[in-house]
């Protein structure tokens, strides 16, 4: 189904992207691509699918893949039947029932007769039927753009398909129908996706990395058992090769020691027996000789091992390398913090919520807000933090400091650079070393210190938050996090998951992300 060999990538700047991978999907697999954001794991699909030429190597793919990218921009200025490329083979239908019943019309629908009842039958199983096929891609949400395009899959019924990100912006129901789709069909699938119970649907998982696809026969629960062997392995390394620098080392201490004895005490005996300064000098030449020959014969071992143990710690994942060091809130667990008695909200005349609502929230609580595209989890997380005030019902607020941390992560002033941004956090008035220091930890190095916000990754300013949060005098007493892993990699899921779990304050958030919302132990929900 898809062959690939050798295959490089270089960027338009000459930056090189990835070198010489291989990787071979056989026809029905289902698989993962995952890796490091940054990898180039988009552009490998573009590549195939053939939005971007390669620098060097060979692909070789028997069917024309379906292709859905994580952006959607690009399609704006169309309508939804033209993204879907069904626009004219549509028209030709209607206009052939109409009566027109030329030869154009006939060549252009090539006896697909069925055009109008599968395009129907894909809007209806992904719950969009109430779009215009005629309306314009800007006019949709994000969720209603990724439906569109999934919904291509079953009007165009296409044996090879890419996928990239395809459950961002979905809803719990929208997800559960992905899912049931990729179990059930029979199509090639290669995916790029940070949605873990999506991996686990997988039957393979290729790792790209920018010298090699590594691929892993299972789905990504077998794939993190193995890595996890692997990590335990390269731990082990590293500590054995600690302690062979370590004993190498004094080894080398100790000889040059007892060879710098010898020759004083070789010397000594040497001046009590006479021996001509010449005969002195010869021998003196020797034992010098002698012990620099010792010195490079242990340097070379000691840098040898130096060389080798630094390879092994080039390898540890960056969240192995990362303390966060939360501060506790200065909260006592068990305080009530919010308490909203029947409450709800109008837009013109209608009520937001069927039922009004009535619940507390507790100091030390993780809490999950659950509900559909719509159901309105910003307008309660507003009313919650107090940038909104209820219609009706009452609300009571107890004193406390909260974060609000979006998708977006719009904490972050774009305007500024890394370490600026960091200082502005620093209400502890920490110093500019130490500040320095924590970026270090956050894998920040000097050289993006002067990195604009605007530049950064969803990863980067995932991560430079937290760090600005633990620049601060205290943690929060509640952090709001909406959607935080949407724009994230594995890898800074994994980090960030860390960071909820070190956190002690009170949690909210809002995310479709079941694995995640499992892993930080949320003990309570709230649904809309």
């Amino acid at each position: 189904m898809l062959t690939i060999q050798q295959l490089s990538y270089t960027h338009p700047n000459k930056d090189l992207l990835f070198s010489e991978i291989n990787l071979t999907v056989n026809a029905q697999e289902k698989i993962a691509l995952i890796g490091n954001n940054g990898t180039g794991k988009s552009t490998l699909l573009k590549i195939v699918a053939g939005e971007l030429q390669y620098a060097e190597g060979h692909l070789q793919i028997e069917s024309e893949p379906y292709y859905i990218p994580q952006i959607f921009g690009q399609y704006n200025h169309l309508t939804i039947a033209e993204a879907l490329r069904i626009h004219k083979k549509l028209n030709a239908f209607r206009e052939i029932l109409n009566g027109n019943t030329s030869e154009e019309n006939f060549n252009i629908l090539n006896d697909d007769w069925t055009i109008e009842d599968r395009y129907k039958e894909a809007l209806k199983y992904w719950n969009i039927s109430d779009l215009n096929i005629s309306s314009p891609i800007k006019s949709l949400s994000g969720g209603q753009k990724t439906k569109v395009f999934l919904a291509g899959i079953l009007i165009h019924q296409p044996k090879f398909i890419l996928l990239d990100e395809p459950s961002n912006h979905l809803d719990a129901t929208g997800r559960q129908l992905l899912y049931n789709f990729i179990q059930s069909t029979k199509s090639t699938l290669v995916i790029v996706s940070h949605d873990r119970k999506l991996l686990n649907l997988l039957n393979k998982v290729a790792e790209l990395s920018k010298n090699a696809i590594k691929v892993y026969g299972g789905n990504y629960e077998f794939y993190t058992a193995q890595k996890q062997i692997e990590n335990n392995a390269l731990s082990n390394n590293i500590q054995s090769k600690e302690k062979a620098l370590k004993k190498a080392k004094e080894k080398e201490r100790e000889t040059l020691e007892r060879q710098q004895k010898l020759d004083r005490r070789g010397k000594g005996k040497q001046e009590k027996s006479g021996v001509s300064r010449i005969m002195m000098n010869t021998l003196r030449n020797n034992a010098e000789n002698s012990t620099s020959k010792m010195k490079g014969i242990h340097a070379e071992k000691v840098d040898g091992i130096s060389k080798e143990l630094q390879n092994f710690r080039s390898t540890l994942s960056d969240i192995d390398k990362m303390k966060f060091g939360f501060e506790d809130s200065s909260l006592h667990k068990g305080k009530i913090l919010f308490t909203a008695t029947n409450i709800n909200f109008k837009y013109n005349t209608n009520k937001l919520w069927e039922k009004d609502l009535n619940f507390q929230i507790i100091s030390g609580e993780r809490i999950a807000l659950k509900g559909k595209n719509g159901s309105g989890k910003t307008t309660l997380i507003k009313l919650i933090l107090g940038t909104l005030e209820t219609q009706l019902g009452n609300i009571k607020r107890a004193e406390n400091s909260s974060v609000y941390i979006d998708q977006d992560y719009s904490l972050l002033d774009n305007k500024l650079n890394v370490f600026e941004q960091s200082q502005q956090f620093n209400s502890s008035t920490l110093q500019e070393h130490e500040i320095k220091i924590r970026l270090n930890r956050f894998l920040f190095t000097k050289n993006e210190w002067d990195k604009p916000i605007s530049a950064l990754s969803g990863g980067e300013r995932m991560r430079l938050m937290i760090c600005c949060l633990t620049i601060s005098n205290r943690s929060p007493d509640i952090i709001i996090l909406d959607e935080p892993t949407n724009n994230l990699d594995l890898q800074n899921i994994e980090i960030l998951t860390a960071a909820i779990n070190e956190y002690q304050g009170t949690l909210i958030i809002v995310s479709h992300d079941e694995t995640l919302l499992e892993q930080i132990n949320i003990n309570r929900i709230i649904k809309l």
